[in-house]
């Protein structure tokens, strides 16, 4: 292409803007990755004209060389105008990065005719596109007190509406006087309340919002205009500061009820917890109708909320067939430290797209104190510049904005919150603010920022600085907003709703009011028919293979399971705990429950069992035979998640605490895996509903069993959630058999209460010859807590037996093989199928059968410092007639040895020994 070529050709109009700037970036990242014409016309507008050249240059590209310096300046703004914007309301306390690209000089554009026009492009410039008009509107809408940092996102579409919605009318709002004089009656609210706390509970842990009032607004324009836009239930998600006053202030928390919680007036029913961990609910009016709010329960681990929040919102969008998320919006406000160091921030921005865990887009609000506890610079406390650069992972925009500017919040917010419901993805407003006082109102944070706290001290509040702007521009007198001062005060010393316009319902949370009520103070002991008829099991094993569509290709030996299970439902062969999980299932999901089956391999099954999802073996196809049960049945949904379990179990309890008639279920892939996610087992399912009177039914799979595999593939530390077991707030299951499970799981659902399973599921059991149950077993029967010895029926021999070992899962099998190889007639053999509550009853009405038992045994495979020998040895005490002994590999730090011959001699040691027979070399080993 010649220069006559070039003065021929129209492609700097208008028309062409967007593609010329999009070639021209491209060319900026890597000039090999365009086509050598464009690099050799980049290249050459690139140099600057010289001054003896100067005479020589053609007057048209001298122009279009100008014009695409000015494109370059309008996208160095748009890359990094954030970088300069006044969003820091300490000044220049905040270390700051020289930006030359906004600079004239670096485009060498600075002596240039001012009145020369240029096309803009795609910068939408309402007067004459002089340099001077071009500069001065990138500057009102990149660099004020608003950043927007969107230029990462991968989406050309999205960047082009930003750019629209963002530059149309530079970055901000033509507020009316009503609506900024609410402002002001927010950020008074939000300013009276910490001042009103802190005069009457001197002293008391509080995790006030000064300085950061501005979240008041934030949150009122979030639910007001999201109900505008049709959306009917809010959940957040947040952690301690600034939690009362947003319980006050937007979900309308009676303020008595507040006072009683600092004045210890509380139910003693339950354990309960500090008030700034509790949650709320309550339904505000909006000009779009009626909007519930949820704030949940969370505890002290800060960002462990944002999972449980989405599941949570997840549960409510599929309860209300909300598929675009158009009615239930998910709120999630983080500290600025936490959301940079926090590793599950990573984990659930990773779910946030995923089939399985996708909630159409969250609104991340970061409350950014510019310090995370009392880290002394940035430089300790991330890598990164921005606390919010983790979230860019998934392209989320990020807009910074500066928390003095409460009109500048209430625009970023609009706009995240009209960005979600377009594109149904993530998006962050980072709130620039500080902490006026520190981490708690007990903290002096002089001792460790003195320089920062001299800067805070020294400004006034945002509510005061806001009043004088307003007084200013006559939108209200310096009279009326301390009229509002007073208003508030009283309103808050009445102790009632500071609220306008809203519902409230206090108490227990709204679910447990509504359908979650009738499993509200129900009973533990329910008796419950589990059992299935003859015909109903045939039925839906016959179709499990029938229905698959005849050009659906299955994996050989996946169809041999299947006509395998098809044999075991008419009666022809011994039924597997494959066929007995989905059996379980299917009659839930014919009887109107559906079924949320998630983990990092379940729609296998880690160990190839469970086969809930077929797949066509030439194309991109699944069949999942459980969504095809009956003509006329509940939702199956089965997810092979992120390799997280952290995340991915807190979605899960969020899920389940919000869907009662959902069978809620997470398998570790390994049971040890669930170390990961051992905060969401101590803080929530363990103590949730003691805390927060959350009911939840969530049940957990966890393979366990030493078999030789090593130490990380052995124990699900069983020892664990025995210690944990208490107050009525769990079960603990070990399954020995296929129909067991199956009563157990319809069991969960068919009671008429709501609480955790643990589940310590089999490994080996999935395929032993012995692990097996005829049709009889599923169609009579429930699942039975205690075991009797299945080899010892008659009288005459439960009196000769002298030794009774009482044992959980695998062993029993191994003690069995043992004692049927030995003929060993005076030991029996009962299993323990349910750890907590724990069955004293009836294992002393089993005990009863051996009056002459000498010796109790407590068998177990695992070390005897891990287990549930430790959780349990106090049930034995009422045994004084009987010896009760431990039976079970010596103490050890790690749960296994890494040996498979070790591990077989440790075995055969202790079930010897349980027999009585004690191997004293295998014991040595």
């Amino acid at each position: 292409m010649n220069t006559q070529q070039y003065q021929n050709e129209s492609f700097l109009d208008g028309n062409q803007a967007a593609f010329l700037e999009q070639i021209y970036q491209q060319y900026l990242y890597d000039p090999s990755s365009v086509d050598a014409q464009w690099q050799t016309y980049f290249e050459a507008i690139a140099q600057p004209p010289s001054a003896v050249a100067a005479p020589c240059i053609d007057p048209t590209m001298e122009r279009r060389s100008l014009q695409l310096r000015v494109s370059r300046l309008i996208n160095a703004y748009r890359y990094l105008g954030h970088l300069e914007a006044d969003t820091n309301p300490l000044g220049h306390y905040a270390y700051k990065v020289s930006v030359p690209q906004l600079m004239l000089e670096h485009h060498e554009l600075e002596n240039i005719d001012p009145t020369l026009t240029f096309d803009p492009g795609s910068f939408n410039i309402q007067t004459a596109p002089t340099l001077q008009n071009i500069v001065h509107a990138l500057r009102e809408t990149y660099v004020r007190t608003t950043g927007f940092e969107y230029m990462h996102i991968l989406d050309v579409q999205e960047k082009r509406w930003l750019q629209r919605r963002i530059e149309t009318d530079l970055a901000r709002d033509k507020l009316t006087h009503p609506e900024r004089r609410k402002i002001l009656e927010q950020l008074t609210a939000a300013e009276g309340f910490e001042l009103y706390l802190h005069r009457r509970y001197v002293g008391q842990k509080r995790f006030g919002l000064e300085g950061g009032e501005s979240l008041i607004p934030l949150l009122q324009t979030l639910i007001h205009e999201g109900g505008k836009q049709g959306l009917q239930e809010i959940a957040i998600g947040m952690a301690h500061r600034g939690r009362l006053n947003v319980l006050t202030n937007v979900l309308c928390k009676p303020a008595g009820e507040l006072f009683s919680e600092f004045e210890g007036k509380i139910d003693e029913t339950y354990t309960g917890d500090v008030k700034y961990h509790k949650g709320f609910s309550c339904d505000v009016s909006t000009e779009g109708g009626p909007v519930h709010l949820v704030l949940a329960f969370n505890p002290s681990h800060l960002e462990i909320v944002s999972p449980v929040m989405e599941g949570s919102v997840r549960a409510r969008q599929d309860r209300r067939h909300d598929k675009d998320g158009d009615q239930v919006l998910g709120v999630s406000i983080h500290g600025d430290a936490a959301f940079a160091g926090q590793g599950v921030v990573m984990e659930t921005f990773n779910m946030a797209q995923t089939r399985g865990y996708r909630t159409r887009g969250t609104i991340h609000i970061v409350i950014n104190n510019q310090i995370g506890f009392t880290t002394s610079t940035v430089s300790d406390s991330r890598s990164t510049y921005y606390p919010t650069d983790v979230a860019k992972m998934i392209n989320a925009p990020i807009f910074h904005v500066n928390g003095d500017d409460p009109e500048a919040v209430v625009y970023a917010t609009k706009l995240a919150l009209e960005y979600r419901q377009q594109f149904q993805k993530d998006v962050v407003i980072d709130l620039v603010c500080y902490r006026r006082l520190g981490h708690n109102e007990a903290d002096e944070p002089n001792m460790t920022q003195p320089v920062m706290y001299s800067i805070i001290r020294s400004l006034p509040s945002t509510r005061a600085k806001y009043a004088a702007e307003l007084a200013q521009a006559g939108v209200v007198s310096l009279a009326g907003a301390n009229g509002l001062i007073e208003a508030y005060r009283t309103k808050l010393a009445n102790g009632g709703i500071t609220c306008c316009n809203s519902q409230t319902r206090s108490g227990l949370p709204a679910e447990l009011q509504t359908h979650w009520k009738m499993f509200v103070g129900q009973p533990w002991r329910q008796a419950v028919h589990t059992n299935c008829s003859l015909e109903r099991i045939q039925r839906i094993s016959d179709r499990w293979l029938s229905g698959i569509p005849a050009d659906f290709m299955v994996h050989s030996r996946v169809l041999k399971v299947l006509e395998a299970r098809a044999a075991m439902g008419r009666g022809e062969q011994p039924i597997d705990w494959g066929f007995a999980e989905n059996l379980a299932y299917a009659t839930l999901l014919e009887e109107g429950f559906e079924v949320r089956l998630s983990g990092q391999d379940c729609g296998r099954g880690t160990f190839s069992h469970r086969h809930a999802v077929l797949h066509h073996q030439q194309r991109r196809e699944q069949w999942v035979p459980l969504q095809h049960t009956a003509d006329y049945q509940a939702k199956f949904t089965v997810i092979d998640s992120v390799l997280s379990e952290e995340a991915v179990l807190a979605f899960e309890y969020g899920y389940a605490t919000a869907e009662p008639n959902t069978l809620v279920i997470w398998e570790a892939q390994f049971g040890d895996f669930v170390n990961g996610a051992q905060v969401v087992i101590d803080q929530f399912i363990s103590s949730g509903e003691q805390k927060w009177q959350r009911l939840c039914g969530l049940v957990m799979f966890l393979p366990h069993g030493l078999e030789g595999q090593g130490p990380e593939h052995s124990s699900a530390r069983l020892e664990r959630f025995v210690q944990l077991a208490a107050q009525e707030n769990m079960h603990i299951c070990v399954p020995s058999t296929p129909a067991q499970t199956f009563h157990m799981l319809r069991r969960q659902m068919l009671r008429k209460y709501r609480k955790p399973l643990i589940v310590f599921t089999p490994k080996s059991l999935l395929r032993h010859p012995l692990a097996v149950n005829d049709l009889e077993d599923f169609t009579r029967g429930q699942f039975e807590v205690v075991l009797d010895d299945q080899d010892i029926t008659d009288v005459a021999a439960k009196e000769a037996v002298t030794r009774v070992i009482l044992c959980s899962g695998k062993v029993y099998y191994d003690l069995l093989d043992e004692r049927r190889k030995q003929g060993l007639g005076d030991v029996a053999i009962v299993r323990l199928e349910q750890l907590y509550p724990f069955p004293s009853q009836e294992l002393v009405d089993v005990m009863e059968y051996y009056p002459n038992a000498k010796r109790l045994i407590w068998c177990q495979e695992e070390p005897v410092n891990q287990g549930a020998w430790n959780g349990i040895k106090h049930r034995f005490e009422a045994y004084d007639y009987i010896e009760v002994v431990c039976v079970s590999r010596p103490a050890m730090a790690a749960p296994a040895v890494g040996s498979l011959y070790m591990h077989q001699r440790q075995q055969q040691a202790l079930v010897r020994e349980a027999l009585g027979h004690f191997d004293a070399e295998c014991a040595a080993d």
